[in-house]
């Protein structure tokens, strides 16, 4: 299916692994020029360079600490008029409110939270002004699956997914949209980092993170292209009447209630 994205202009963060880099790659298949940011530039150079050769697409690099506003600020500024923006650099850490510091909070906030905050509004002022263009937040499912264990992911989450339907209800009488994306457990190196946290947490082992997977719908993570594809239809044109929506990709894990609750084997009651 066409997604009549050929020629738009992306500007994606966290661009040098994961989601962002499926992000990247998903959009430079439509025709998308990029704009690429993340602190790692020797990542983004790598990942620039494969998309140039593959799709023939201008890609721009932007290599800075994104967690400061003032970077924001010049982000926004050096990507320009931008159709589409994701916001996707964030690292709020795990762990139980014991287990978190006063810095763990702010370190993790300031990345994601009012990172996050910071570039859709110096993006959003463009957009409305020219009368068009897209913001995606890529979120988490923990938003609406509260997570003792992940307690500032939660609630840095929910917060997110408050800005996102606060502004993207508004948005389009602007001729702007503003949506996000609630992935679970996505099989990339930040997720494996967050389970290795966990099973440390539950079973005092790093080691025993795979564990986890066999709770998991399918018995598997999902994928990052999944989320980058679901990215790229939200962000084009047949998407056009979708604001203030969030869409979980998770396999059910947020329906159900429970990130790692067991689940009933087959033929057994489940609990009540």
């Amino acid at each position: 299916m066409d997604m009549r994205l050929a020629g738009a202009s992306v500007l994606i963060t966290g661009a040098s692994k994961g989601i962002g880099r499926a992000a990247a790659l998903a959009f430079a298949a439509e025709g998308c020029d990029l704009h690429l940011a993340a602190r790692d530039g020797a990542a983004l150079a790598e990942v620039a360079a494969a998309i140039r050769d593959a799709h023939g697409v201008a890609v721009e690099v932007h290599a800075m600490d994104l967690s400061r506003p003032e970077s924001m600020e010049a982000l926004a500024e050096a990507a320009g008029d931008v159709d589409v923006l994701i916001n996707n650099a964030g690292d709020i850490p795990a762990g139980p409110i014991e287990a978190l510091t006063a810095e763990d909070w702010k370190r993790g906030f300031d990345l994601k939270v009012f990172g996050y905050i910071a570039l859709s509004r110096a993006v959003y002022l463009r957009m409305k002004r020219r009368g068009s263009g897209v913001i995606i937040n890529d979120i988490g499912n923990s938003g609406e699956n509260w997570d003792y264990n992940y307690v500032a992911g939660s609630t840095g989450n929910a917060a997110l997914m408050a800005f996102t339907r606060a502004v993207g209800g508004q948005s389009l009488d602007h001729g702007v949209r503003v949506v996000a994306v609630n992935p679970g457990p996505i099989a990339t190196d930040r997720m494996t980092k967050l389970m290795k946290r966990r099973a440390v947490d539950l079973h005092g082992d790093e080691s025993r993170w795979k564990e986890f997977l066999a709770d998991y719908p399918g018995g598997r993570m999902g994928k990052p292209e999944e989320v980058a594809d679901t990215m790229v239809f939200l962000a084009s044109p047949r998407a056009g009447y979708i604001s203030g929506a969030i869409v979980t990709i998770d396999g059910g894990i947020a329906s159900y209630g429970s990130i790692i609750k067991p689940r009933p084997h087959r033929g057994e009651a489940p609990e009540t």
